[in-house]
């Protein structure tokens, strides 16, 4: 049976978790060394197989995720779904159970690595039967036997044969076994303010405010003359990291060792030239800050991001804010970049596989619930021929960004995303890397210092990783 990452990686988990609470040092020979039953525990899970479709299946179904928008999309356009209450629901006559644990700080990887462990000792009804798992760390799920087949599910290449390659690439083991499916595109633009636009430079025309961010150059030029206007370029200088860490020449950990890529060398140097001319602004993102700039007042003049940010993140429920307005608008910007993803995966030992099959099928192949995804959640869905004719259609229109249809833009950076250099470890990078550079743009550290505290942070919570 191959070598599994996870096993590692989830008991580096623990391992740290235990040490922090009792106070001792790095803990890596632990880390190194699974307990042994662990491994048991790992194997059973990964052996015990799933239930025959045709001979009944669970009446409980447990679903792992980390905020709203897969339970959203299920309630709204899975045929048949019921909704009970905010963490239950019903299918047919089985029991839906939402597990939704924040992202943030590891915490949902925390609380799907201990459930994993323990997935071949659960009960029936409280085995994982769905998880969904992003970019920043799927590979670290896909790449074990946690994770079912796709192709063990009943679900065919054919079946898949309208989705972006990318999509697939990036939950594709390395014995090139694809092992989660999506219902989304993630290709990202620049989003900009039409009233500070106009404000500015006397325009909100889409053509016009491109020529203003067409490369980092132009973009910081820009940035200090939007300051000078008295508005902040971007909230914060995560707002673009994305664009950066797309852009990568390798991956953030190579051969065990943590790399600062030429990149995010990049964003750090136009992070603190914007930084000290007072041009962005401090916030982190998703933080209370980082949201004021959804409203007039907030005065920030774009966010960079996905259509599941414009839908999901502008505050568009809100009729105080720019986006129930109308008030944005979409642009390629400085470079093309895809962020994020949604991908839902199979666990081993699910008495559930038909349904899991059933939901696969309806929310991430079929043409008529992927168009209403569009239509109703303007969300990019991974289905060319869907996504190509909705570019073209002159009656669909996204109120956020006042009327504009973005998807040709979409389109053209989902066919040009050609891979995704992911490791397990991305999410903790971003967040140490953002937390760490922070004390750098705000002077409380130089850059060598905020390197070391860096480096320091991700072996800590990965111990064996190393600088």
């Amino acid at each position: 049976m191959k070598k599994r990452m996870l096993s590692i990686l989830l008991s580096s988990v623990l391992a740290a978790s235990v040490l922090a609470g009792c106070g001792g040092g790095s803990g890596s020979q632990q880390a190194a060394e699974p307990a042994k039953e662990e491994e048991a525990a790992e194997e059973e899970a990964a052996e015990e197989p799933a239930a025959d479709a045709e001979g009944g299946e669970g009446k409980v179904f447990n679903i792992y995720c980390w905020n709203e928008e897969f339970k959203s999309r299920l309630t709204d356009h899975y045929p048949g779904y019921q909704e009970v209450d905010a963490t239950h629901g019903k299918i047919g006559d089985v029991d839906v159970v939402w597990n939704i644990t924040p992202n943030q700080d590891n915490a949902y990887q925390n609380n799907l690595d201990q459930k994993l462990l323990a997935q071949a000792d659960a009960p029936a009804d409280e085995k994982i039967d769905l998880f969904l798992v992003e970019a920043d760390y799927a590979i670290k799920y896909v790449d074990t036997d946690y994770t079912l087949p796709i192709a063990d599910l009943g679900i065919t290449d054919a079946d898949l044969s309208k989705q972006f390659q990318y999509t697939k690439d990036t939950v594709t083991d390395s014995n090139g076994v694809l092992k989660g499916v999506s219902w989304q595109g993630c290709p990202g633009v620049l989003i900009y303010n039409r009233e500070a636009a106009k404000e500015i430079f006397g325009t909100d025309d889409q053509a016009a405010i491109q020529e203003k961010v067409k490369d980092w150059d132009t973009f910081i030029a820009t940035a200090k003359e939007v300051a000078a206007a008295g508005y902040k370029m971007t909230a914060g200088p995560d707002d673009y990291y994305r664009v950066f860490d797309f852009n990568k020449e390798g991956r953030s950990v190579q051969d065990g060792k943590i790399v600062i890529d030429p990149s995010i060398e990049k964003w750090i140097e136009v992070s603190k030239e914007l930084y000290d001319a007072k041009a962005i602004g401090s916030a982190s993102l998703w933080d209370e800050d980082w949201n004021k700039g959804f409203y007039p007042e907030g005065k920030v003049f774009c966010y960079f991001g996905p259509a599941w940010l414009i839908d999901f993140s502008m505050k568009a429920e809100d009729e105080k804010s720019i986006a129930a307005q109308g008030g944005w608008a979409a642009t390629a910007g400085p470079q093309g970049f895809a962020w994020g993803g949604t991908w839902i995966t199979a666990a081993a030992g699910t008495d559930n596989p038909s349904l899991i099959k059933d939901i696969i099928l309806k929310l991430t192949t079929d043409d008529e619930i992927m168009k209403d995804i569009v239509v109703k959640d303007n969300d990019f869905v991974n289905n060319k021929p869907v996504m190509e004719a909705m570019a073209q259609d002159q009656s669909y229109s996204n109120k956020v960004l006042g009327g504009q249809n973005p998807l040709g833009m979409f389109c053209e950076g989902a066919e040009n995303i050609a891979e995704l250099k992911i490791t397990a470890y991305d999410q903790t990078f971003t967040e140490q890397i953002q937390a760490a550079m922070k004390n750098y743009f705000e002077g409380n550290a130089t850059l060598d210092e905020a390197k070391e505290a860096f480096f320091k942070a991700v072996v800590e919570k990965h111990p064996e990783l190393s600088y």
